[in-house]
């Protein structure tokens, strides 16, 4: 496989792991809570970001060997998943969130786990982006350091993006907030058909 670079990682992990569509309920949460309380809220959900994405390097090709599972067949999955994430953010619109809540905020550091940081953040889709993009490293010390890397910056730019979620919002008010998720979506959208393509060329390399 082709040596992939750093920009290649990371700008794949940005295409599936933007916290695009998580900024409102985040915004939500924090609602009436205090300056301590909101930066804790963000600490939480980028750090499970974090541990999802790692989990998913770490043993992510050792589950699949368990289950018997070809990467093309993971590809063509992975692919079909990231389709059906696209898709919805194309469709997506920015809506009002209410959420109703208790006074508790160990039930609020839970909301900023599930759904806050998965799957919003870092679901399925990103998932099976990391696995996939650990199947091409074959063990190589420099790329395992770049798709780290890359994975610590996105973890970087999702507490940034939530941190500063409110200067954001005002900034992109709805409309652009509507655009830039579309444009995620439809990076989203290529990338899965850049996966199928990939796993039927490797599934059946005499038909292609």
């Amino acid at each position: 496989m082709q040596e992939q670079s750093f920009q290649h990682y990371l700008l794949g992990l940005i295409a599936v792991a933007n916290n695009i569509p998580a900024i409102p309920l985040y915004l939500a949460l924090c609602k009436g809570r205090s300056v301590a309380e909101q930066h804790r809220l963000c600490f939480v959900a980028s750090l499970t970001s974090f541990i999802t994405m790692m989990v998913a390097m770490l043993t992510g090709m050792t589950i699949l060997n368990f289950f018997e599972i070809s990467i093309d067949a993971f590809r063509m999955a992975g692919g079909l998943l990231l389709l059906n994430t696209g898709l919805g953010m194309m469709n997506s619109s920015q809506e009002a969130v209410v959420i109703e809540t208790d006074d508790s905020f160990a039930r609020i550091l839970s909301t900023a786990i599930i759904p806050i940081s998965i799957p919003l953040t870092t679901g399925a889709g990103t998932m099976s982006t990391v696995i996939l993009f650990t199947q091409g490293i074959n063990h190589s010390e420099t790329l395992e350091a770049k798709l780290l890397g890359a994975i610590v910056c996105m973890t970087i730019l999702i507490y940034v993006s939530f941190r500063y979620s409110p200067i954001i919002i005002r900034i992109l008010k709805d409309t652009g907030m509507d655009v830039l998720t579309k444009v995620f979506g439809l990076i989203t959208l290529a990338l899965g058909i850049q996966f199928i393509l990939s796993g039927i060329k490797g599934a059946f390399p005499k038909f292609v």
